[in-house]
């Protein structure tokens, strides 16, 4: 699969905001791309990163989530993913704690 510069580029963004968190983004490039490409684009259209998995059709911005969501945390801890899987809990080493990437 190619990605185009703007792929890498909300691809980027995206990791950047999970690394900020502690996670980091899903291994599956696809899904991935998919995800950061919502999130750029309802950035485009709205002016917030608004959560393509939970916004409402249409979007209603008194109500809708901006990403990174408030549960976030909690769902990778429950989960080991967040609702999108666009971020994921850092796999741990040997040693039971998370690798550095």
């Amino acid at each position: 699969m190619e990605l185009t510069d703007t792929d890498r580029a909300n691809i980027e963004r995206a990791r950047k905001v999970g690394e900020g968190r502690g996670h980091v983004l899903n291994p599956d490039t696809k899904r991935a791309r998919k995800i950061a490409n919502l999130l750029a684009k309802n950035f485009a259209e709205f002016g917030k990163y608004y959560c393509p998995c939970k916004q409402s059709q249409p979007l209603d911005p008194a109500r809708d989530t901006v990403c990174p969501c408030p549960d976030l945390d909690e769902e990778i801890a429950r989960d080991g993913h967040c609702h999108c899987w666009l971020f994921f809990r850092k796999p741990e080493s040997e040693n039971g704690k998370p690798c550095e990437n």
